[in-house]
């Protein structure tokens, strides 16, 4: 019997310390090195001194089994690699649901350049028009940074949605 305790590393040890069995029965639990770390009982004194294995001391320890799920039922060979809810979709079909999410994804991409070319005019190559309520100094130079960043971002979602529509087929 043993646990891996990959996910649970910032359990302290002493959270294992409890009672074992009814009869209060002791065994020797063993704390083992490595990624991840492994507490067991199933191994002799001898094993646990070549992998270099130390025992806990102090109180009883409780060593918890890991859950089991039941194995989904098996119906056959082609199935075995498919998903339990997924359905085929025919070629047309899918053909269809590409096209539109082709046509979606080119409506995106238009918006993304159309809003771009907005923020480029707006930024008019560093040196964007002072607004009333910039008297400070700077306020004006946040938003120059502000539309530049904008600038940024916008870039790189173009360049993701330019990715996204290369990959359809």
């Amino acid at each position: 019997m043993s646990i891996h305790l990959r996910a649970a590393r910032h359990l302290l040890p002493a959270l294992l310390l409890a009672q074992l069995g009814a009869a209060g029965a002791q065994t020797v639990v063993y704390r083992c090195p490595g990624p991840p770390v492994l507490y067991t009982d199933a191994l002799s004194a001898k094993e646990a001194q070549e992998k270099g294995c130390r025992t806990i001391e102090g109180a009883p320890v409780t060593v918890l089994q890991p859950v089991r799920r039941p194995a989904p039922p098996a119906s056959g060979a082609a199935s075995s690699n498919a998903r339990p809810n997924e359905v085929k979709v025919e070629s047309q079909q899918q053909r269809g649901r590409d096209n539109e999410r082709r046509a979606v994804l080119q409506a995106e991409l238009r918006d993304a350049e159309s809003k771009l070319n907005t923020l480029k005019a707006e930024y008019n190559n560093g040196t964007p028009e002072r607004r009333g309520e910039e008297r400070n100094y700077q306020k004006y130079l946040d938003r120059v940074a502000e539309l530049k960043a904008n600038i940024t971002r916008q870039e790189a979602d173009i360049e993701a949605l330019k990715r996204e529509i290369s990959k359809l087929p």
